[in-house]
């Protein structure tokens, strides 16, 4: 079966090592602040000005005062900090950023990413991704696998105005693990209870599978 948003983030939340400062985008990125190991420290920095985000509130706890770039109502941990965009993307665009975890509508086998905008369709404006796109060393993608139509999201190129060229490193789905190297989806993990044949066929990109392919473990 494949993962839910919540299991992605989940899964992601292990490639987050002691010390790193994380920038979580929109969509299934921002749940990742809800599994990371207790033992560790993490400063998740959010583009509209926050640093030392913490999960999300419980219901009745918001306060509609903090957010995080998507709007929704956020905790924050001791010793946050806020501050204005021009610090914010001061510190992307220096590089302070460890780790950077995107959502995205499609991914390609050199890792060019298309995640802000839809022809035809109204959209707000590409908001900090090129920015993080183009300072990031370490990108990781939480995304389905297919669309609502059933077709591939991975693909050998984008279709949809891109975000960022080569620049994506792993890629986190329903359905796979998947590191991009050498033009290509690696395929390091699968999902519990899909095959590797199921992923075969929802990847429309060049994917390469080398021996046997362990299920995912969180």
């Amino acid at each position: 079966m494949s993962l839910t948003k919540d299991q992605i983030a989940q899964r992601i939340a292990k490639e987050v090592k002691d010390g790193y400062y994380v920038n979580l985008g929109i969509g299934i990125p921002t749940l990742v602040a809800n599994y990371v190991q207790e033992d560790i420290a993490v400063e998740f920095q959010s583009e509209n000005g926050v640093l030392g985000m913490g999960p999300f509130p419980f219901e009745g706890e918001e306060d509609a005062d903090v957010i995080n770039a998507g709007k929704q109502t956020i905790t924050t941990l001791p010793g946050a900090s806020f501050f204005d965009s021009a610090m914010s993307f001061s510190m992307i665009r220096g590089r302070h950023v460890d780790l950077t975890i995107l959502g995205a509508m499609e991914v390609a086998e050199n890792g060019d990413i298309a995640n802000w905008k839809i022809p035809g369709k109204m959209v707000k404006g590409m908001g900090g991704a090129m920015d993080l796109v183009a300072s990031a060393e370490n990108i990781i993608v939480a995304m389905m696998h297919t669309n609502k139509r059933g077709a591939s999201k991975l693909l050998e190129r984008c279709s949809l105005p891109l975000t960022g060229v080569g620049c994506v490193k792993k890629v986190v789905t329903n359905l796979a693990v998947l590191e991009i190297r050498d033009n290509a989806f690696i395929l390091k993990e699968r999902a519990p209870g899909v095959s590797v044949e199921d992923i075969v066929k929802a990847t429309a990109g060049t994917l390469v599978v080398e021996g046997d392919i362990p299920e995912m473990k969180f």
